[in-house]
């Protein structure tokens, strides 16, 4: 048994090696192709015995047998024909052209080569519903993605942002009398408020297309309860002075109802409320205390609270003064220091310069001649010289 598998082995070797080494046997390539696109069949042999060439399509009709056409097909093109090449071209390729081709040549005997041709059929661009209402937070919404067209079945990708989701498996359905299929995928979210227009994006992956191609993307829309922050109109309320609080109600929808109150008590006389805004016209220490907020959007209410502590402007001033004297203080020591230096170092400067003087005129007082009082004044600047050394 084994010797008569390596002996077919063998027979099936050489049959390749005969194929291969004859010059006049045709050479195609498969080719695959997405609808719409355009397709070039080239048929080779090495050698040519001056006998034609020729392209056969998938119901065995002759397309081209040398330069001559065959079939009247306006997308059929001749790309190039020589004595060792035949070559041709399918524009606006269907689904229908899909299939093996055949290159003949007509020698003794007719050889063949066969070249499959795969046509790609274009999935459509991803249709995401599920967005008809808002979720509530918390709530769970189920989307789904189709995808029509492709072939062979697209595969379908859920993106939050940059993040793949995981979805539930593709549902891949074949379309009746067509090579297509059509491809649906669901995705469920528990959604938050930080998921509050956030882009859920249904991408399709296919030979076809580069990534990116072909995707949908919507916003989603996420109904939650107001988040509440009390804003006051400086960070110095001041006895005597005007001064509001804003209420800030984050949320959606947008707040409608602000309800102001004062904890452990009722709002002062001067102030007024001004929907979102607590209005004060003139503040007092009697304002004092912690205010509360209370926003109502529709979904939920919150409240956020305040602590107003008024400050007596005199205080204020004081303080500002005692900070000026301080800064004045430090300025008034370094120029008194810079003014130090600049004393001595003048004394310093004309003493060295007085001594150099009455050491260069000692010596020539009491000299008897002009010759012997500049000797002497060279022998006191000298000495002078030697004094200072010696004094330093």
């Amino acid at each position: 048994e084994r010797a008569r598998r390596v002996m077919h082995f063998v027979r099936l070797s050489d049959l390749c090696v005969g194929v291969y080494d004859d010059p006049l046997q045709p050479v195609t390539s498969d080719e695959t192709v997405s609808v719409g696109g355009t397709v070039t069949l080239t048929c080779r042999v090495a050698e040519s015995d001056n006998s034609s060439l020729q392209w056969s399509n998938t119901a065995q009709q002759t397309l081209y047998f040398g330069e001559k056409r065959a079939l009247r097909d306006n997308r059929i093109q001749l790309h190039r024909s020589t004595s060792t090449e035949l070559s041709i071209t399918i524009a606006d390729v269907q689904l229908s052209d899909e299939g093996e081709y055949t290159c003949s040549i007509f020698t003794m005997p007719v050889r063949t080569a066969r070249a499959t041709v795969t046509v790609l059929g274009v999935p459509g661009k991803p249709q995401i519903s599920g967005f008809e209402n808002a979720v509530p937070e918390g709530g769970k919404v189920t989307l789904t993605c189709i995808s029509t067209g492709s072939k062979p079945p697209a595969r379908l990708i859920w993106y939050r942002g940059d993040q793949e989701l995981e979805g539930r498996l593709d549902v891949v359905e074949p379309v009746p009398d067509d090579p297509t299929y059509n491809v649906s995928s669901e995705l469920t979210l528990e959604v938050s408020r930080s998921d509050d227009n956030a882009l859920i994006t249904c991408a399709v992956d296919h030979p076809s297309l580069a990534p990116g191609d072909k995707r949908s993307e919507q916003a989603l829309r996420v109904l939650y309860s107001p988040e509440v922050v009390i804003s006051p109109e400086n960070n110095l309320p001041r006895e005597g002075e005007k001064f509001f609080l804003q209420c800030l109600g984050n949320g959606n929808p947008e707040p409608t109802t602000y309800m102001w109150e004062k904890k452990d008590g009722e709002l002062p006389p001067l102030a007024k409320v001004d929907g979102a805004f607590l209005r004060f016209e003139m503040l007092n220490k009697s304002d004092n205390g912690v205010y509360l907020c209370q926003v109502d959007n529709g979904i939920g209410n919150n409240q956020g609270e305040y602590t107003l502590l008024v400050q007596d402007p005199t205080a204020m001033l004081t303080s500002s003064g005692v900070d000026h004297a301080v800064i004045g203080g430090v300025v008034a020591v370094i120029v008194f220091i810079l003014l130090c230096l600049l004393i001595v170092l003048g004394r310093y400067l004309i003493r060295h310069k007085g001594t150099y003087l009455t050491h260069e005129a000692k010596g020539s007082d009491d000299a008897p001649d002009a010759d012997t009082a500049i000797i002497n004044a060279e022998g006191g600047h000298s000495g002078a010289e030697d004094k200072k050394e010696y004094f330093i």
